[in-house]
């Protein structure tokens, strides 16, 4: 059987940069792997930040842009083809607003059950995550962490102990606020830099757990979308004061990440903003895109200030 792993993480946790790390170590002893990007927005980002590995996995995708339950659809025919390709390795990686149910649900479904078995749910989560979450939020990352076998703390390099520590208490308070649990020796503070192919053979059996728990549809209320916007030709400076309005003015709603590409010169750089922080990164390729992602956006007033 084919063995298949999760890696969920909540909006820019840094689950992409895992991801890429995980994937050499694969690679490197001789994995045959293929990753599956999953994500509900129509135009899909981390796909493009995999083309490294274009020759070394396989790189498949379920596009967005369609309803709840034809997104799932699309989940389980996706997954039924590429298990007659029998690979050693299949790897999930969501969106950061994901259900883990879903995942579980369709692998327990024939005739998914008899050509793969579930090897590591990872869950990755920014060491200085926001506690300024929704309920609705709440209730997403409660929901993947609880069912991880291991819980990676991103970005420790960048907080104190204190603030660390902070963290980890209120993700146990998330986790008791749906009936579930943190078991903290199952928690990974080591940076990324650290790991080493102790830490990634580890990773590759960690498994995943089970806990009872108050259930919400999220997912089904639509109350998270996108908006993306295609050849603007933004700056980042230009960008940066588009992105200080839309975190900032609560009339486009709760703007919780903006994510894509932009050139400037002959340079392509992925960027990835949160209220808090912004990461950019040099890129062979990309695609003109920004995306916007959040809770009750409103759309019109968002392209309203892009122009659109």
């Amino acid at each position: 059987m084919t063995k298949i792993d999760l890696i969920t993480g909540f909006l820019g946790s840094g689950k992409t940069t895992f991801l890429k790390k995980y994937l050499e170590f694969l690679v490197h002893h001789g994995q045959r792997v293929c990753v599956l990007e999953f994500d509900y927005g129509a135009v899909n980002v981390d796909m493009m930040l995999l083309q490294e590995f274009n020759d070394k996995v396989d790189l498949e995708m379920v596009a967005g842009g369609c309803d709840y339950d034809c997104h799932l659809r699309r989940f389980k025919t996706k997954l039924i083809a590429m298990g007659m390709k029998k690979y050693d390795r299949v790897i999930i990686e969501p969106s950061g607003l994901f259900d883990t149910d879903e995942f579980f649900d369709t692998l327990y479904e024939e005739p998914l059950d008899n050509w793969y078995e579930i090897g590591s749910v990872i869950s990755i989560v920014d060491a200085g995550l926001s506690t300024n979450l929704s309920k609705e939020s709440r209730y997403v990352l409660a929901n993947q962490i609880g069912s991880s076998g291991l819980v990676i703390l991103s970005k420790t390099q960048n907080h104190s102990t204190d603030e660390v520590g902070d963290t980890i208490s209120y993700l146990k308070d998330v986790m008791h606020e749906f009936g579930m649990s943190l078991e903290t020796n199952k928690v990974c503070k080591k940076p990324y830099s650290d790991f080493d192919e102790c830490d990634f053979t580890n990773f590759m059996n960690v498994g995943y757990i089970s806990q009872p728990h108050i259930k919400m549809s999220v997912m089904e209320s639509n109350s998270y979308s996108s908006v993306y916007f295609l050849n603007k030709s933004l700056t980042l400076e230009s960008l940066n004061l588009l992105a200080n309005k839309l975190f900032n003015k609560v009339d486009f709603g709760k703007v919780m990440r903006i994510k894509g590409f932009i050139k400037e010169g002959e340079q392509w750089y992925e960027f990835n903003m949160t209220a808090n922080e912004t990461n950019k990164n040099k890129l062979k390729n990309g695609q003109d895109v920004v995306i916007v992602i959040g809770e009750n956006l409103n759309e019109p007033l968002i392209k309203s200030l892009f122009g659109e």
